[in-house]
């Protein structure tokens, strides 16, 4: 009675350990990896190799657990038969309770503790699993299973994480008020950041404010005293041609020095340029590397289409509408559309309904 006893219990310990291992593998993220590297502690690159090449942890868990199931079944059997002197009775009970003890002791149990507190048994679960691999490896059970595991998966396995998988932890986050509404929002902005193109936040061409390059600065300041923007982009012969611009202290520091009769382009500045497809991510790092603050927006035929600033973009990853006391209208991109569709109607291009 003592060896059914042993065996048993031999066991179901050896598949209680494998099913730990095995959950609290799976349970780990490279964010807590990473973590814990910083932090210096040893085991967190070993844990690493384990996550990277998985193939061989997962086959050592499942060889130990698939033998300790098998043979002890086996052996429990054996004994049964001899305690219970081949009584289909005794032998049935014992079964029974085989399986009740492998489903609840375990699988359910030992998973659920191991998915819960794989942080506490992170490095203890390193440990015993490179042990195993090395046990394993050298019996070279290892290198013939992952012949197999080849044939059906990849060679390599890709990131577990995406970038919806952040979205929707942003999201549980301020569920759980982790994160504020306003955090949130500039967090999936900043995932999506590199998705937005310069075409979806410039302003157009047909709301710019422009000035002939050579108009007087004097000229200009008196037809426009309420200069509502700072920066005001100059044009040559066509406003296509638009070859830089000036800033509205300049303009004013010009007439107050009494240089009101040179002409604009004597205060004016060169123009970054960019294309309509560019990413804002990508538009961003230029400006700030070149310590700009406005680009010119062109599209495929080199012609002008707006004028997007680093207030634009700004304004896409924090999801807000930046106005001060000079803005008089939050978004240029619909006031172009609405201008547009009155000139369309008053020329007969669409009718009144659309």
């Amino acid at each position: 009675m003592s060896l059914l006893v042993l065996y048993g219990v031999l066991s179901i310990f050896f598949s209680f350990l494998c099913s730990i291992l095995e959950a609290v593998l799976l349970s780990v993220t490279p964010t807590y990896i990473n973590i814990k590297k910083r932090e210096g502690k040893a085991f967190a690159k070993a844990l690493e190799l384990l996550k990277k090449d998985v193939d061989k942890p997962l086959i050592a868990i499942l060889t130990l657990n698939t033998v300790a199931h098998t043979v002890g079944a086996i052996l429990v059997g054996a004994e049964a038969k001899k305690v219970f002197n081949d009584q289909g009775n005794g032998v049935f009970i014992v079964s029974a309770v085989m399986t009740l003890l492998i489903l609840v002791a375990s699988e359910i149990i030992p998973k659920t503790i191991g998915a819960t507190y794989w942080k506490q048994f992170a490095k203890s679960a390193t440990q015993i699993l490179n042990a195993l691999i090395f046990f394993f490896k050298w019996t070279g059970i290892i290198w013939l299973l992952q012949l197999f595991t080849k044939l059906f998966g990849k060679a390599a396995h890709e990131s577990v994480l995406s970038r919806e998988d952040f979205s929707v932890m942003t999201e549980i986050a301020e569920d759980k008020g982790v994160f504020q509404k306003s955090e949130t929002k500039v967090i999936k902005n900043l995932i999506n950041f590199k998705e937005i193109l310069v075409k979806d936040i410039m302003t157009p061409r047909t709301v710019v404010q422009t000035a002939f390059n050579k108009m007087s600065i004097k000229a200009f300041y008196e037809a426009n005293q309420n200069l509502k923007f700072s920066r005001i982009p100059v044009f040559g012969e066509t406003v296509d041609d638009i070859s830089g611009y000036f800033l509205k202290d300049n303009l004013l520091e010009a007439i107050i020095k009494g240089n009101g009769a040179q002409a604009l382009e004597s205060i004016q500045r060169k123009l970054t340029v960019t294309t309509r497809n560019t990413s804002i991510a990508n538009l961003f790092e230029t400006l700030i590397s070149k310590r700009e603050h406005i680009a010119l927006v062109v599209d495929e035929y080199g012609s002008a289409s707006g004028i997007v600033t680093q207030e634009d973009v700004i304004e896409t990853l924090l999801g807000l509408e930046i106005m001060d006391e000079s803005d008089h209208v939050p978004n240029l991109q619909l006031l172009a559309r609405k201008s547009w569709q009155t000139r369309a109607k008053r020329l007969g291009l669409i009718d009144e309904e659309e």
